[in-house]
């Protein structure tokens, strides 16, 4: 099937506004092709203009001399084009037809500086993935980085995540439950502190992905400690409370095949069951779901057999937590569809839930329209 813009189909959404981007993706008629979203993928490969910006507004902190305006930052088509080759060649080769695209996380540094640096920075990363997916629309669809800062009430985020859905078209957030860095000074996901963002993500019909930042704790390494320890927090919080009474409709992505939880499940269902709640599937499998950024082969075998098909999202982080080729396959660590294609025992249909229907539904693709254009 030609998964072009010109085949878009104008769906309606709960939302009243129209959205310039995304696309509402037509679907595979039975027989065709199961087409593939990866739901995680992070601008790790942004210009190096990017960088450069950062390090002058961090610079900016001790000396406001140094600190650049945003519009101080200059990177052309041309070099955003060249920075997205790598994803555009491992999309090919891989056979991924869009990516979910967000700011790298270990970049948001949402502990450096306060909220108006946090601000600045998350719109400039946030306006570089709206033209990324404006100039390869049919390869990457924007989720954004919300502008948090420690000690800051999550309300200050609703405009950003307001702008970033009604007018760059993004269909989701990355919603960090630790700023600090690791310190972990802020309320649980389940306080009120956090209800006004969770009252807009409602209201605006789009999910959010927990998904922290840079480790600023020499104990917690980011990416195999911090990363990990969040995941596995967010769904404790979760297990105990009655958020998703209050939030019917919440969605939660929960990344990197959901930390620790799939391989404790039992305990997790102990704990429910000791605390007197109800069934995790009862409890928790309506509002939160998994991704599959795991890997290895029987970690993926895991995941499929202990969450449900209904509940799992297809996703591989790349270029992301882990770059390398495992010498043991001879293939990327990170190339996850390869994982799930040797489950032989994983259905049609659950395939075709994991690789697309999933991330249609959660992050409401099917009802988000663009004009046409070519691929």
């Amino acid at each position: 099937m030609n998964f072009s813009r010109r085949s878009v189909l104008q769906g309606l959404g709960a939302a009243a506004w129209a959205i310039p981007s995304p696309l509402a993706w037509p679907k595979p008629s039975a027989g065709e092709r199961i087409m593939v979203i990866d739901c995680h993928g992070h601008y790790t490969t942004a210009p190096r203009e990017l960088e450069t910006f950062r390090q002058d507004q961090i610079a900016g902190l001790k000396d406001p001399s140094r600190a650049p305006p945003s519009a101080s930052l200059h990177i052309s088509d041309e070099e955003i084009r060249e920075s997205l080759q790598l994803q555009l060649k491992f999309q090919r080769e891989r056979g991924t037809d869009l990516t979910i695209f967000s700011p790298r996380a270990a970049g948001m540094g949402h502990h450096i500086g306060d909220a108006a640096v946090s601000l600045a920075w998350s719109q400039v990363c946030n306006d570089l993935i709206h033209r990324c997916c404006t100039l390869y629309p049919v390869n990457f669809v924007g989720v954004c980085q919300l502008p948090q800062s420690p000690g800051v009430p999550p309300a200050k985020c609703v405009a950003e995540l307001e702008r970033c859905v009604k007018s760059l078209g993004f269909v989701g957030c990355n919603l960090n439950p630790d700023p600090s860095g690791g310190h972990w000074i802020d309320p649980p996901l389940t306080d009120r502190w956090w209800y006004p963002l969770y009252e807009k993500l409602c209201e605006l019909d789009v999910p959010a992905m927990i998904h922290v930042s840079a480790s600023d704790n020499p104990n917690f390494h980011a990416t195999g400690a911090h990363y990990l320890n969040a995941d596995t927090t967010a769904f404790m919080q979760f297990l105990t409370s009655d958020l998703f009474k209050e939030f019917p409709n919440l969605r939660f992505v929960i990344p990197h095949g959901g930390g620790a939880v799939p391989y404790h499940w039992g305990r997790y269902r102990g704990l429910a069951q000791d605390m007197k709640r109800p069934p995790l599937a009862e409890l928790l499998l309506h509002n939160v779901f998994f991704d599959t950024c795991v890997y290895h082969l029987p970690g993926i075998e895991l995941l499929l057999k202990v969450v449900p098909a209904d509940n799992i999202l297809f996703a591989s982080e790349m270029v992301g937590a882990v770059r390398g080729i495992d010498p043991e396959t001879g293939h990327y660590f990170d190339d996850t569809k390869r994982y799930i294609d040797a489950v032989a025992w994983l259905g049609e249909e659950d395939k075709r839930k994991i690789f697309s229907e999933n991330a249609r539904k959660v992050y409401g693709l099917d009802r988000r329209a663009a004009p046409a254009g070519p691929r």
